[in-house]
C-alpha cells in the first residue's frame, strides 16, 4: 500500500471536535493494522473562527519513511478521501481572503471519494460542486450538519458514522474491523460501534464524471509578487464613502471588502418579509458583518455576498417571522430580495412562503450537560 490521506473540511470551532475525532479515529484504527499515521489541523491563512471553513487531515502509511516523505509537503494535495461535514461547503470554501474560493474537490485525487453528510440527492449536490476535470466518486451519509456551540461537542454519532463509511469507500486506508476495534477501545460505547457498522452498510456511493458539476469559475485574486511588496506591514483602509448601486437612487450601501465575500461560509441565509417589516433598524444595527443595505424606501436588504449566515438578525427581530433563516441549499444565486419584492410583491410572497418551508432545525449548543441525551430520549 502507498500512503493514504483523508481531508476533513469543517466549520471553524463549531465542528472542531467532530473533525478531530474523525481524524484521530482514522489514525488509531490504522495502528490496529500495524500502520503508522498522524492527524493534524490546518486553518488556511487565518486563525480558526466561528463558522469559517477549516481543515484537518489524517495521513497513514506502511512505514515511517513513507509518512515523512508525504508530510514534507505543506498540505496534502492528492487526498484519497475528502470528508465534508456540512453539505453547504460543497459550493466551495473560503477560509479567508487571499486565494478566493477553493472548490471542495480541489485537493481530491483522481478516482478519490468525496464523502458528504447530506439529505440532498446526489444529482442535486453535484450541481453545486465545481467541475473537477477528473473522475471521482461521491458518497453520501444521510444526515444534517452536526453543529454545536463553541467548544461544546454534540455527541450525535456523526464522527463514528463517517468512520464506518470511510471503511466502505476507502478500505485500503483502514478496514471496518479496525474502525470497530478503535471505536470500542476509545469510546467504550456499543451504540457507537453499532452506528459505525450501520453507516458502513448504508453509505451510498456513485461515480462523478470529469465533465459533471458546476461550470462556475471560482473567484480568485492575483497576489503581489515579492518585487511589488511594500516595506513593512501595509493594511489599506477602506473608503468611508457609501457605494453607488446601479438602479438605486437613494438609500445607503456601505463599502465592503472585494476580497472576502463571506457567503461561502454560511449554511443558512435570512429571508425577509418586507410586508411585515416595521423598519425598526435592529437587524441593521446588530449585524456583525454590516451586511444590510438601506434601500431608498427605508427597508433593510441583506446583501448575500456579505452575509455569513450567523442568524443574529433573526434573533433580534421583534416581528414574528419577519426574518427567517433558511437552508442555504435552497438558493442558487445572491440576488437582492428587496429588488424582487419591489418588482413583484405577489410573486415575492409566493417565493417567500416556499423558502420559509425549508427552515432548518438548529441547535448551536446546550444549556447543561446531558441536555442532548435528554432531547434524543424523548
Amino acid at each position: 500500500m502507498s500512503t493514504g490521506s483523508v481531508e476533513v473540511v469543517y466549520r471553524g470551532i463549531f465542528q472542531k471536535t467532530l473533525a478531530k475525532n474523525i481524524c484521530r479515529g482514522i489514525v488509531l484504527a490504522a495502528r490496529k493494522e500495524g500502520k503508522i499515521g498522524t492527524a493534524f489541523g490546518r486553518y488556511g491563512d487565518s486563525p480558526e473562527r466561528n463558522g469559517i471553513p477549516a481543515k484537518q487531515f489524517a495521513v497513514v502509511s506502511d512505514t515511517a519513511e513513507e509518512l515523512e516523505e508525504h508530510l514534507a509537503r505543506y498540505e496534502p494535495d492528492n487526498n484519497d478521501v475528502t470528508i465534508v461535514v456540512d453539505d453547504a461547503l460543497c459550493k466551495g470554501v473560503e477560509s479567508w481572503a487571499w486565494y478566493g474560493l477553493q472548490p471542495i474537490n480541489k485537493l481530491l485525487g483522481k478516482g478519490g471519494t468525496l464523502l458528504v453528510t447530506s439529505y440532498q440527492s446526489p444529482n442535486k449536490l453535484i450541481k453545486t460542486i465545481h467541475r473537477k476535470g477528473d473522475p471521482y466518486n461521491l458518497a453520501l451519509i444521510k444526515a444534517q450538519a452536526s453543529f454545536s456551540g463553541l467548544w461544546v461537542y454534540k455527541d450525535d454519532h456523526t464522527d463514528v458514522r463517517l468512520l464506518g463509511a470511510l471503511a466502505k469507500v476507502a478500505p485500503h486506508i483502514v478496514s471496518l474491523e479496525s474502525i470497530v476495534a478503535a471505536i470500542a477501545e476509545q469510546w467504550k460505547d456499543d451504540g457507537k460501534v453499532a452506528s459505525a457498522k450501520k453507516s458502513y452498510d448504508l453509505v451510498e456511493s456513485g461515480p462523478v464524471g470529469a465533465d459533471q458539476g458546476s461550470d462556475e469559475k471560482p473567484f480568485s485574486f492575483d497576489l503581489p509578487g515579492w518585487t511589488k511588496m511594500e516595506e513593512g506591514l501595509v493594511i489599506r483602509g477602506m473608503s468611508a464613502q457609501p457605494q453607488d448601486v446601479p438602479g438605486r437612487d437613494g438609500g445607503y450601501v456601505p463599502t465592503r471588502s472585494e476580497t472576502f465575500k463571506k457567503f461561502s461560509t454560511r449554511t443558512m441565509r435570512p429571508v425577509i418579509n418586507f410586508d411585515t417589516c416595521t423598519k425598526c433598524t435592529l437587524c441593521w444595527l446588530n449585524c456583525p458583518d454590516t451586511c444590510f443595505d438601506i434601500t431608498p424606501d427605508g427597508f433593510y436588504d441583506a446583501n448575500m455576498e456579505a452575509c455569513c449566515g450567523c442568524g443574529v438578525c433573526e434573533a433580534v427581530c421583534p416581528v414574528s417571522d419577519c426574518v427567517t433563516m433558511v437552508n442555504e441549499e435552497s438558493f442558487e444565486d445572491h440576488d437582492s430580495q428587496w429588488e424582487m419584492w419591489a418588482k413583484d410583491k405577489e410573486s415575492y410572497s409566493a417565493w417567500l412562503s416556499e423558502k420559509i418551508a425549508d427552515k432548518p432545525a438548529r441547535s448551536h449548543g446546550f444549556h447543561h450537560v446531558g441536555q442532548y441525551a435528554e432531547e434524543i430520549g424523548k
